[in-house]
């Protein structure tokens, strides 16, 4: 167990944060304490329902617990992506799995500050959802910005468009109070993985004929098949985007991404513009940076990594 890096996910698991999961669990080098679930693409129940079923499909849902967060975003209605996900979140796959685990009695953002207090300097949150379980947490415990190892947020473009509206990516969009809470609480160490890198790494068919063991190439391929169909549908690629499985492959090799510090902050008050991230390229603001952030990917490396991971035969034991 030595030497493999803590981390907790936090997930609204739609069809990209369950290959997060997958990537995370498959790679062998992560300490996965503990999974937290939030509403986001799907409700929390749905949410924790998927992560759940994944863990029971890769045969580990014994050595994973999985805490329910925060049902709604902090000041905000919920809001689902059900045309992207499905209406179950995963695309409709395995949607006759008899569903055995259940989710843990502590609340998610106890959890997270249970875990980063008696191991400080020790876990990396890996956040692929709305940032509300965060917030949640400095609220109740605003030090945990002083004990957390690194905040890896899949979250915010920067140099491009939205992909909820013009200006927003969705995560930033549905919970921004909770964005603009975290990216100004302090984190030594915060790398923003936003649709600037997530947009090239794509997924495709081809992609997919690589993965070996059938159950994971049958899932993968069902759950993603409307997913690359609505990116088709707007893009024009037949592919679709690995946003959630490349802020964990940021936690397993950082060289996959270029970084630049730099002071971000998240708009909470525009009619045309919430959930934007503001990135303050030429330091007009004149505040400390407070995010890595990633700007360029090498989406081959990465890709050979997500798809060598998922090729891992899991061990029957729980150890990797």
């Amino acid at each position: 167990m030595t030497g493999r890096k803590k981390v907790i996910l936090d997930v609204d698991t739609g069809v990209d944060d369950a290959l997060a999961i997958m990537l995370a669990v498959t790679s062998g080098q992560l300490d996965i304490l503990g999974i937290t679930t939030v509403s986001g693409n799907v409700s929390l129940d749905q949410a924790s329902l998927n992560t759940c079923k994944i863990l029971q499909l890769l045969g580990v849902s014994g050595q994973i617990p999985v805490y329910r967060g925060a049902d709604k975003p902090l000041a905000r209605e919920a809001i689902f992506e059900h045309r992207v996900h499905g209406a179950d979140g995963i695309g409709g796959a395995l949607g006759d799995m008899p569903v055995t685990k259940q989710a843990e009695a502590e609340p998610a953002e106890d959890f997270i500050i249970r875990q980063v207090l008696t191991q400080p300097g020790e876990i990396t949150l890996i956040m692929t959802a709305p940032l509300t379980n965060l917030a949640r947490a400095l609220q109740k415990c605003p030090e945990l910005t002083q004990h957390a190892a690194e905040v890896i947020v899949m979250g915010g473009v920067v140099q491009g468009f939205g992909n909820i509206t013009p200006t927003a990516e969705y995560n930033m969009y549905v919970d921004p109070e909770a964005a603009k809470q975290v990216l100004a609480a302090g984190f030594p160490r915060l790398t923003l993985v936003g649709l600037d890198v997530t947009r090239r790494a794509l997924l495709s068919a081809e992609d997919i004929a690589k993965l070996r063991i059938p159950a994971i190439r049958d899932y993968v391929e069902q759950s993603t098949s409307g997913y690359r169909e609505r990116y088709y549908e707007r893009n024009g690629v037949q592919a679709c985007a690995l946003h959630d499985p490349l802020a964990v492959g940021v936690a397993l090799n950082r060289g996959f991404v270029t970084v630049h510090d730099y002071y971000v902050d998240v708009e909470t008050r525009s009619e045309l513009c919430d959930g934007q991230t503001v990135c303050d390229f030429q330091n007009r603001l004149g505040k400390p940076v407070n995010a890595a952030v990633c700007l360029e990917v090498d989406a081959a490396a990465f890709l050979e990594c997500f798809i060598d991971s998922l090729n891992q035969e899991p061990k029957k034991d729980g150890s990797h």
